[in-house]
């Protein structure tokens, strides 16, 4: 059975599409079939994995607003197994003409029961914020992961993230959960990043991942080479990291 994952976040900055990104990189690297859902109007994963967000004319933004099948915009990347379905500007509108659709929170979950490839995982990166996109994709998945950074605010907006999920499986998606929480942009020489983390350990160590993902430049530099880390630079610490996580992720499984 595919394991769909929405990789979420209210708070901008926090590293939702490098991990969306390069967590299915390094699946598809292990050998497993994933499919990355760009939900996000501003295209960055769909940029990070080389696919020009300008030139698509078909993207999910037609797939939601059902003019195309999802099965015609997917796009292959530069790793076997590892495909992608765009997003470019256009999606921003997506809010306003969903609004009087039927069934306007399961327009992604509805497109998601047509593909006709088995993918073994299907990621979804999300805006940041609760939009009807972010509804989407909550109400389309099985699990959310979380990556946040080890920071006081990240702290305080998780607990507003955590009600959001509640809401979704009172009111949508009954079989959510959350699935993990990642610390993302780790810093180990920063006394905050340290007490965080302790605060996250203490409180949500069933879903913690153990995996520390580091701040790596090498992360930050791969999307404007429109590569996922693992090819951009295999033994970045950043690459290893998410290699690691991908592993745990798996064996959670």
């Amino acid at each position: 059975m595919t394991e769909i994952v929405c990789v979420a976040n209210q708070k901008g900055g926090v590293g939702k599409t490098t991990t969306a990104i390069n967590l299915a990189a390094s699946l598809a690297d292990k050998g497993k079939k994933v499919l990355l859902i760009d939900l996000d109007p501003q295209a960055n994963a769909t940029m990070g994995v080389g696919i020009e967000k300008s030139d698509q004319e078909q993207t999910v933004y037609q797939v939601l607003l059902g003019l195309v099948d999802l099965n015609a915009v997917v796009k292959s990347t530069v790793i076997p197994n590892f495909k992608v379905v765009p997003s470019n500007r256009n999606l921003a509108a997506a809010e306003l003409e969903l609004a009087d659709f039927e069934r306007r929170e399961y327009r992604l979950a509805d497109a998601i029961k047509g593909l006709k490839e088995n993918f073994d995982f299907i990621f979804i990166d999300c805006p940041p914020a609760l939009s009807l996109l972010t509804i989407n994709a909550l109400s389309a998945a099985n699990s959310v992961l979380i990556p946040m950074q080890c920071e006081y605010f990240a702290l305080e907006g998780l607990t507003d993230l955590i009600d959001s999920i509640k809401r979704i499986q009172n009111q949508l998606n009954p079989n959510l959960k959350i699935c993990g929480l990642l610390r993302v942009m780790y810093d180990r020489r920063a006394s905050l990043s340290q007490q965080v983390s302790g605060q996250l350990e203490k409180h949500f160590y069933s879903v913690l991942f153990k995996t520390l993902i580091p701040r790596n430049i090498r992360l930050a530099e791969a999307p404007s080479f429109g590569q996922p880390a693992i090819i951009f630079d295999p033994q970045a610490q950043g690459t290893l990291a998410y290699l690691e996580l991908a592993t745990e992720f798996l064996k959670a499984k």
